[in-house]
């Protein structure tokens, strides 16, 4: 297998970065500091591959972190974006294309009436946490220990001491009274959610969650999670908030909620939605959203909300999501991939343990499956940092952080689903010799 390993106009690239960007970078895992080394600098991308600034092309299992579902640059996605920027790239005005890419996500997704377009999953999270303290008159918010939300204030913090403790900031810049408006429990732990709630609930706006967490490796819920959050949420007058951006029409049409069979009064979308532009939302029943501005007292806005060209993709992208049989082909190339990792490590006796759902693949270094992020803090995250070079050195571009799921497209073909599994069957070999 050919291996790429001439990247000196990344590095020159990176060069140039360091000398204007903040580390380079313009998000921080893009920095390669979780994995060593220094990061790959991308020119274009086509179907499941990417090609880097030196002519190097890879499969790709990062999909813009999940938007491209369909793969890159897909032809009809592409030829709508191309006919909207030529029409404009944007009015700060309504256009016919916002309603019609709400229609399809309110018909997609049972709980949702009513949309409100943003531009991405942390202004979604952010403004759903906002309407759901407006409609509830309460302060706190119950997040989960390894689920990331965004960057908001609010959402950016780490367990206190105790295991149902109040949130301590988990960055510089956030106020110590604004993280102690969050309480952290563990995921898939209802006992503790239950001590929270026993102990705060008079004062819980929500309790907002990942139905799949996404940003601790890949964590399914565990049987009664949901559902247990769901009822936590009905004995106290809190309010449930799923945070689809990852999972929603990416695991299965609408969302993982339309697999589960839970209800949240709340949902937040992004990725998928935009097809790669950015574009996010958050919507729920009538009577939540009308209380949002200018129905309500609620306010959000946002000058490139629901702008055309977004709106175009997404629409674009969801038409072929719709399709027959979509999601069920994109399952059965995830689950291959999902096999043929762990078959890949157990031939190199490299503890591997893997899942997936739709288009969404994770894989931990460990010998169980984790449940939470205490167990996904256990992975051996060093070992994946020189599986990841391995594997980019062999043609697989890999999430560079052992934190985050992978992402497989409708493009992907049993070529290049063979190619990664090749390639690792040589990477984990190389890593336990």
């Amino acid at each position: 297998m050919a291996v790429n390993r001439n990247r000196d106009k990344s590095a020159s690239c990176f060069e140039r970065a360091c000398r204007v960007l903040v580390g380079g970078v313009n998000s921080p895992v893009r920095a390669f500091r979780a994995v060593g080394g220094e990061p790959v600098f991308l020119d274009h991308a086509e179907g499941a591959y990417v090609f880097d600034v030196d002519g190097n092309r890879y499969v790709d299992l990062v999909g813009t972190w999940g938007p491209a579902i369909v793969g890159h640059a897909e032809p009809s996605v592409v030829e709508a974006v191309q006919q909207a920027a030529a029409k404009g790239l944007s009015f700060g005005a309504c256009c016919e294309a916002e309603a019609e890419l709400a229609e399809v996500v309110a018909g997609a997704i049972p709980s949702v009436e009513l949309v409100r377009f943003v531009n991405s999953g942390t202004e979604a999270t952010m403004s759903a946490m906002r309407l759901a303290r407006a409609a509830t008159g309460r302060a706190k918010v119950v997040k989960f220990l390894g689920c990331y939300h965004g960057h908001v204030d609010a959402l950016l913090v780490a367990a206190g001491s105790g295991a149902a403790s109040f949130g301590e900031p988990d960055s510089a810049g956030v106020p110590p009274a604004v993280a102690e408006t969050t309480l952290l429990a563990a995921y898939n732990d209802l006992a503790v959610v239950d001590a929270i709630m026993a102990e705060h609930g008079d004062d819980v706006a929500a309790i907002l969650v990942e139905p799949i967490a996404g940003n601790m490796g890949f964590i399914k819920p565990a049987e009664g999670f949901l559902e247990g959050l769901r009822a936590a949420c009905d004995r106290h007058g809190s309010l449930l908030v799923f945070d689809e951006v990852m999972t929603g029409f990416r695991v299965a049409w609408g969302g993982y909620q339309n697999i589960c069979n839970v209800r949240p009064d709340l949902t937040c979308l992004g990725k998928v939605i935009g097809g790669g532009m950015p574009v996010a939302a958050y919507g729920g029943p009538r009577s939540l959203m009308e209380q949002v501005s200018p129905l309500g007292p609620t306010y959000q806005a946002g000058t490139l909300s629901g702008n055309p060209v977004g709106m175009a993709a997404g629409i674009a992208t969801l038409r072929i999501c719709r399709s027959p049989g979509f999601y069920d082909a994109l399952q059965g190339k995830t689950a291959r991939l999902a096999d043929g990792l762990r078959s890949a490590a157990e031939g190199a006796g490299v503890p591997l343990c893997t899942g997936s759902r739709g288009g969404m693949l994770g894989m931990a270094l460990s010998a169980k499956a984790p449940r939470n992020f205490a167990d996904a803090q256990a992975c051996d995250h060093a070992v994946f940092g020189k599986f990841f070079h391995a594997m980019l050195d062999r043609g697989v571009w890999l999430p560079p952080s052992g934190y985050e799921a992978m992402f497989v497209s409708a493009a992907h073909d049993d070529a290049a689903i063979t190619q990664i599994i090749e390639a690792a069957q040589q990477g984990f070999r190389q890593i336990a010799s």
